[in-house]
């Protein structure tokens, strides 16, 4: 297969350097590929993805529920098949990645015992101690991985990865956290390296030396007791001495989910440099993924040799475009992911994937944008992500759009949720939304302030409020009174200053993000939150949410929860805390209570003109619901 030669590598066009990491999909109750997910793959295809690695898919359920695809069935073999056929008809390639299993990552009951390497804890239910495998057992999966990947071969696949990274099963028993073990699979590194090893001398077995085999694999755990990168060099040693061709590096596991998974939070790229080690111990082509979404980060980490493949999992979910946008030099329309993980945070609450930032990414024959019918007259009130979206959406659909922005920028409140230095990722978006704006025929209006009057002598057509939301003021005795009083998004987009200490007054998400804020440059910052902890309210993934607490950690941020704030003076924040009155001296007062909509203008509209809200001014949500709300509202005007 050219595509993996080593010789080849550096003859090789844009695409073919650009591969799209695996990402779950949507499956038939048999597990086969459902024909969206065969869409969803074929996107990335047609958008110049030069290989396109799929989610995992199971090679048996003997031992596990169905988590994922499964390639046991004859109607998994069709559409695998089907699947190879619209993937070469774009000119990309397959690569199928198969999986002896998640072990004790499994989703269970709680009354049904996962296998693992050893008895080792169930990720999910800590209170459940996983079974080991016996060698038999191991065996019999070898087989079902052997058989797996002949028939990705007579399906058309053109390679298989083998899933072995980030504390999933082969992880397990590549690692001393995990493997235990005192048979011929534990001890030493060649030992609980065997089961990966018996696996790729069974599919040459099945497939013939010259069909391609990858691995992926987490040469750096970065959690205490995990894999370091030494013990990781090693491992891409072995792997290459067993004959495999490419390998996929990847970092952490479930207990740092963030360093493998990344998030806004983090700084790109985030896992470049432990490919780079790997590579340097190497002859065999190596792969790397971890915000690379920026072509001019991607680029240098070709021509500064740290890898040979760039992948762009999340990235290919908000643009599927993103190479033959890079070839055509159009930089500036690629739309950049978050790193908010909605899509991870709905498939793991058993949700068909989607994108924040894309509508269409898994609905990409669901939504058909069409040309409009008739010149109508649209109004959209509200420059934020809902906002803007409708208006590109519809000026993109033929509709004569005009935008009122009652402030001097466009970004409503992604203005604030780009606003610090680490969640850059937003900032990006904003930047994206606001030149894709200018170069649409949305005839915009900056301070323009709507006003019912103003909006019924327009004679429009249709009217959409994306009005957003303002702070919500809880009820503290002072909260009036006192100047050290601030709110949180005034912080978040500089608007205000902060003194040196720093109090920030609930712990949800915002009140989070304002205080690992602040604490770039106050001596002290302290969150009171009234629940049990901070972030019980975010609706966000795991990774996000730990990733956050991270970085609050690491700036020295004190939290103290369980307690009600009974008063703010010029002196102080009194509040109680396990019944006692306390007090903390500060110098800014951040609000972070919440929000409420902004929705007086629709109240004076309503019945009288063709009108909706869309994002906060419902209720105060996410960018998500935002972004898709406004998307749909033009696209069915």
């Amino acid at each position: 297969m050219k595509l993996l030669q080593t010789g080849n590598i550096g003859k090789m066009e844009l695409r073919n350097r650009v591969f799209m990491a695996p990402m779950g999909t949507a499956t038939e109750p048999d597990g086969s590929f459902s024909d969206r997910a065969i869409r969803y793959y074929e996107e990335r295809a047609k958008g110049g993805t030069g290989l396109v690695i799929t989610g995992a898919n199971q090679v048996t359920t003997k031992y596990e529920a169905k988590a994922c695809n499964i390639l046991e069935t004859h109607r998994s073999f069709e559409q695998l098949s089907f699947l190879a056929r619209r993937i070469h008809n774009n000119g990309a390639k397959l690569c199928i990645q198969l999986t002896p299993g998640l072990g004790r990552m499994q989703f269970t009951t709680g009354t049904v015992i996962p296998y693992s390497a050893s008895e080792t804890q169930s990720f999910w239910f800590p209170e459940v101690t996983c079974k080991p495998f016996s060698a038999e057992q191991i065996q019999d999966i070898v087989k079902k991985m052997g058989e797996g990947a002949a028939k990705v071969k007579a399906a058309g696949g053109d390679a298989v990865e083998i899933h072995g990274y980030g504390g999933y099963l082969l992880d397990q028993f590549h690692s001393t956290l995990w493997n235990k073990r005192t048979d011929e699979y534990g001890g030493d590194l060649r030992g609980r390296m065997k089961f990966t090893l018996d696996i790729i001398a069974e599919i040459r077995k099945t497939c013939g030396k010259y069909f391609p085999i990858l691995v992926k694999f987490t040469p750096y755990h970065g959690v205490e007791g995990g894999r370091e990168l030494p013990e990781g060099i090693e491992m891409a040693k072995i792997l290459e001495e067993a004959g495999v061709d490419a390998l996929h590096v990847d970092t952490g596991c479930y207990e740092a989910w963030y360093k493998a998974i990344n998030t806004v939070y983090q700084e790109s790229p985030t896992q470049i440099e432990v490919a780079n080690e790997i590579k340097k111990n190497v002859t065999i082509p190596v792969m790397s993924q971890g915000k690379l979404g920026n072509p001019s980060l991607a680029e240098a980490s070709l021509q500064q040799g740290k890898a040979d493949f760039i992948g762009l999992g999340h990235q290919s979910l908000a643009d599927p475009q993103w190479v033959n946008k890079v070839k055509r030099n159009e930089t500036y329309d690629i739309v950049p992911c978050i790193g908010c993980n909605e899509c991870l945070h709905a498939g793991f609450s058993g949700k068909i994937i989607h994108c924040a930032v894309n509508p269409l990414c898994f609905s990409e024959d669901y939504y058909p944008v069409t040309p409009a019918s008739g010149k109508k007259k649209v109004l959209v009130v509200g420059a934020g992500p809902g906002g803007l979206e409708a208006a590109i959406t519809a000026a993109e659909r033929g509709l004569d759009v005009e935008l009122w922005e009652k402030s001097n920028q466009l970004g409503g409140t992604l203005l604030a949720a780009g606003g610090p230095k680490f969640k850059k990722d937003v900032a990006n978006y904003v930047e994206y939304l606001v030149g894709k704006t200018y170069r649409s025929n949305v005839r915009l209006k900056l301070m323009k302030e709507a006003t019912a009057d103003q909006v019924l002598a327009g004679n429009y057509d249709k009217v959409i409020l994306a009005t957003g939301s303002r702070a919500f003021l809880p009820p503290i005795n002072g909260i009036q009174e006192t100047d050290k009083v601030v709110v949180a998004n005034d912080i978040l987009t500089d608007k205000v200053k902060f003194g040196k200490n720093v109090v920030v007054i609930g712990g949800g998400l915002v009140g989070c993000e304002a205080a690992a804020h602040c604490a770039e440059t106050a001596e002290s910052v302290t969150i009171v939150e009234m629940l049990e902890d901070i972030l019980v309210t975010a609706d966000h993934c795991l990774n996000n949410d730990q990733a956050l607490r991270q970085l609050l950690l690491d700036r020295e941020i004190r939290v103290v929860a369980n307690a009600t704030v009974t008063k703010l003076s010029d002196e102080a924040v009194e509040y109680v805390h396990e019944g006692e009155q306390k007090a903390i001296e500060a110098d800014t007062y951040v609000i972070a209570s919440g929000f409420r909509s902004n929705d007086e203008l629709y109240n004076q509209l309503n019945g009288k003109i063709d009108v909706e809200k869309i994002g906060d001014a419902v209720s105060p949500d996410k960018i998500l619901t935002a972004v898709h709300q406004g998307f749909h509202i033009a696209r069915g005007i």
